[in-house]
């Protein structure tokens, strides 16, 4: 009877090589699924990936039919027509048997949900991008314990146990301890050979084989494998430095940023974080907010509670610089900024926010992105990006979004591979 072992990694109710084939053949049906996965989760859930639907009509394949010409059938249970008879064509839009009015022309199937893990979602999201000014140049202090291995133990768990180890130490104990036993018991079998067939007296035969038992004996009290024999793969956790970065989130709240617009902002704010966890080890968000004064807030506060007043931009971008100082340095932190707002600023505060942010903050940063959302497209620039728009830097970057569909194209095309940013 044949007997088939089935060793593949794979499961048996999931294929990796059908899965990564499917992926291939409707990348662009996914892609353009998981561009709109931008909901309504936390920044930091953004990152755990999902479910992705795909019209069923998107993942047809075409089929062969048999075609005979022309075939003549009998049906049953016709009592209307005849063979020879015309049928008028059906009136389109008619009512079906089923409760309720039918919609509109199309398919009716249900769309096809598609599961994505972590890795899949980041891959997809982000294919074709990279980080300007380099990745992860900087390696920071925080420390990120891992295991190394650190030799061999005579405890630990049974997962850990080493099985070429533990049986090199159990036969060099049973080499030490029982060794002379068999050499002599070994010479005395040579001897026992020799004497065959000789004229050796019954007693000295006798006392021979007595001590042949006996070593035997005390090589077969040594046992195969005993506790001191035991030998387990041992593991330390070693500190080590990982890549670090961190993310600052500016954003004008006052009466202007309706909450429309604020959910731009916080699609593009997590488009940024979900790139930058991709590339480095440890990401810190930090949110700051500000009307005629700026505060740091967690990222309940800084996307739902209100706050009234005018608008200073260069309060935030002041408490920016001092969180860097405090907090941030940049020779331990890559610093990535990113600033939303409506464009509104009045008196000299546009100006001012300017001469900061080109003279005190970009020389920190890694880059720097101004994101400026409004309600529909204008020819005139706002105060703030009449401004800005002076500002001479490679990694500073200022877009205008109108629409959510915006969001990602901007975001693509500000994280551009310098290749495509030319032929573009």
């Amino acid at each position: 009877m044949s007997v088939i072992i089935d060793r593949r990694l794979n499961d048996r109710n999931k294929s990796v090589t059908n899965r990564a084939r499917f992926m291939r053949r409707y990348k662009g049906q996914i892609k353009s699924a998981v561009s709109d996965m931008v909901g309504d989760r936390s920044i930091k859930d953004m990152e755990k990936g999902g479910n992705v639907r795909i019209a069923r009509k998107d993942i047809t394949e075409p089929s062969l039919r048999h075609s005979g010409g022309d075939r003549e059938m009998v049906l049953p249970g016709n009592r209307e027509f005849n063979p020879g008879d015309k049928l008028e064509r059906p009136p389109s839009g008619g009512q079906g048997k089923g409760n309720g009015e039918g919609g509109e022309g199309g398919d009716s199937e249900d769309d096809f949900v598609f599961a994505l893990s972590r890795e899949e979602f980041m891959s997809i999201f982000f294919d074709d991008l990279e980080l300007p000014r380099l990745i992860r140049t900087y390696v920071g202090d925080i420390k990120e314990f891992k295991p190394q291995r650190a030799g061999y133990t005579q405890q630990g768990a049974p997962t850990n146990l080493s099985v070429i180890r533990t049986m090199r130490s159990a036969i060099g104990r049973r080499v030490a301890l029982s060794g002379t036993a068999r050499r002599d018991l070994r010479a005395l079998e040579a001897e026992n050979e020799e004497q065959e067939g000789g004229n050796e007296d019954k007693a000295s035969r006798e006392a021979r084989e007595a001590e042949m038992l006996q070593l035997r004996k005390r090589i077969d009290r040594v046992p195969f494998l005993d506790d001191i024999d035991l030998r387990f793969r041992h593991r330390i956790m070693v500190p080590k430095p990982i890549s670090q970065a961190v993310m600052f989130c500016l954003m004008d709240v006052s009466a202007s940023m309706d909450e429309f617009k604020k959910d731009l902002a916080k699609r593009f704010y997590t488009l940024l974080y979900l790139f930058l966890s991709r590339k480095y080890e440890h990401v810190e968000v930090v949110f700051i907010r500000h009307t005629d004064d700026a505060e740091e807030v967690d990222e309940d506060r800084f996307f739902n509670d209100r706050k009234t007043g005018g608008t200073v931009v260069c309060s935030a971008l002041k408490l920016m610089r001092e969180i860097i100082d405090e907090r941030y340095s940049p020779s331990d932190w890559n610093v990535y900024g990113a600033q939303a707002s409506d464009g509104d600023a009045f008196g000299a505060d546009p100006e001012k926010s300017r001469g900061f942010l080109e003279e005190m903050l970009l020389p920190l940063v890694r880059h720097f992105a101004y994101i400026e959302v409004t309600e529909q497209r204008s020819l005139r620039l706002s105060t703030l990006s009449n401004a800005y728009s002076r500002i001479e830097c490679r990694h500073f970057a200022m877009v205008e979004v109108e629409e959510h569909r915006d969001i990602y194209p901007v975001f693509r095309e500000l994280f551009a591979r310098q290749g495509e940013k030319a032929s573009n």
